[in-house]
């Protein structure tokens, strides 16, 4: 209370410091500027702790080790006396197999590692919250009732395998990654979601991995997740930029660009995901790969989802549609899944997992596209394998004859 008082005198100080200088000069449009970089700044601090050591990248990011009971995640109100779980205290059973691609993880890493005891996390900068709309929207999605028909914030367009109706608590797939074309505004995902229903209050998790110029500034493929506990309305963020997901992973950086990627004809690299609750404590973790644990979403976090009645697996993408045509962002590959394997996007192996924390093939299994045209899914009820999960084929260049 006595910190954030001191910081409330501070921002008074200036108030009235440039208040006193705009008397004689007039100079409102500065005060304005200074009274936002002060905000600014005030929010960089929220959002960037305290660093044990930095470590900076070839390619410009910037990786604070933050000591792992001080990340972002402990400063939600119900996370305050939260013991941190280090491992899952069981992982799903049966359903493993070997990937079609070659199996690929963030690359963050120099020749430096973060000491025992912290946490791999990518600071937010000063240009980061400039580009977004607002410093609450930074980092945030708008509910999907939102759309560019009603007030110029977009349309999510999906090509997706879906599974609805009975009780999943987790999902996984192996999915191939790409670097597609995405306009400034607009971003294009790969990733597997979970939701307590499909209602627009629902609860959600998604991980994969997106081209999110707007968040990120640039065009690099880079891994991300999000949560809800409210249909997007008023909590949940991308990876760490509000309070919530607690890291426990010294090696996987949320929001690090991946390399190397998929190319059309040629080598496939994949990201291995999973999203399961622990049978124990309902926590909800996120693994990478081969039982490696990036880290959870605690239970505490969202109010209905005990477990998930709805489960996608797929592609999306935000079309603002400028101009008043279709957008040029890409999904997938960017190609259709007519093109098939090695030159259209994939998910392999896709599974859920039942109450009793065993994988099962989903039943009931379809697929959807909101606009076929542009994006499109096929599903042709190919199972991997024995006891495996299934296998299909998304994607697509969005702009084109077509899809206007």
């Amino acid at each position: 209370m006595a910190a954030m008082a001191k910081i409330l005198d501070v921002k008074i100080m200036f108030v009235a410091v440039v208040f006193i200088g705009s008397f004689f000069d007039g100079a409102v449009g500065a005060r304005t500027n200074i009274l936002e970089d002060i905000d600014i700044d005030l929010h960089l601090k929220r959002l960037n702790k305290p660093a044990v050591k930095t470590i900076e990248k070839e390619d410009g990011d910037i990786i604070d080790c933050v000591d792992i009971y001080k990340q972002p995640a402990f400063d939600h109100p119900s996370l305050k006396n939260h013991k941190i779980q280090m491992r899952p205290t069981g992982y799903p059973t049966d359903g493993d197999k070997k990937a079609l691609g070659v199996p690929q993880k963030p690359r963050w890493r120099k020749s430096e590692n973060c000491p025992q005891g912290t946490v791999p996390i990518r600071r937010t900068l000063k240009s980061d919250l400039l580009r977004a709309q607002s410093l609450e929207s930074f980092g945030r999605r708008r509910p999907p009732q939102y759309t560019f028909a009603t007030n110029n914030a977009g349309a999510h367009e999906n090509a997706i395998v879906l599974v609805k109706g009975d009780k999943y608590y987790g999902a996984k797939a192996e999915f191939n990654i790409w670097n597609v074309h995405v306009e400034p505004k607009e971003f294009s995902a790969a990733k597997i979601s979970l939701l307590s229903s499909n209602d627009p209050d629902a609860s959600s998790i998604q991980a994969g991995w997106l081209v999110h110029p707007l968040l990120f500034g640039d065009s690099k493929t880079r891994l991300f997740t999000y949560w809800t506990g409210d249909g997007f309305n008023t909590t949940g963020c991308y990876n760490m930029i509000c309070p919530g997901f607690i890291q426990v992973s010294q090696d996987i950086v949320l929001g690090a660009d991946i390399t190397p990627l998929s190319t059309y004809n040629g080598s496939q690299y994949v990201m291995d995901l999973l999203v399961y609750k622990d049978p124990k404590n309902g926590n909800w973790w996120l693994v990478y790969g081969d039982k490696e644990p990036v880290g959870y979403w605690p239970s505490s976090l969202f109010e209905n989802l005990d477990k998930a009645t709805l489960v996608e697996w797929g592609g999306e993408v935000l079309n603002i549609a400028t101009g008043g045509i279709h957008t040029t962002t890409q999904m997938g590959s960017g190609h259709f899944p007519s093109e098939g394997y090695g030159k259209s996007s994939y998910f392999d192996n896709i599974l859920v997992v039942d109450e009793s924390n065993t994988y099962r093939a989903p039943e009931g299994i379809g697929a959807f596209s909101d606009k076929p045209q542009c994006y499109d899914v096929r599903f042709d009820g190919i199972k991997t394998g024995k006891n495996m999960g299934y296998f299909f084929l998304y994607g697509g260049p969005g702009r084109n004859p077509n899809c206007q």
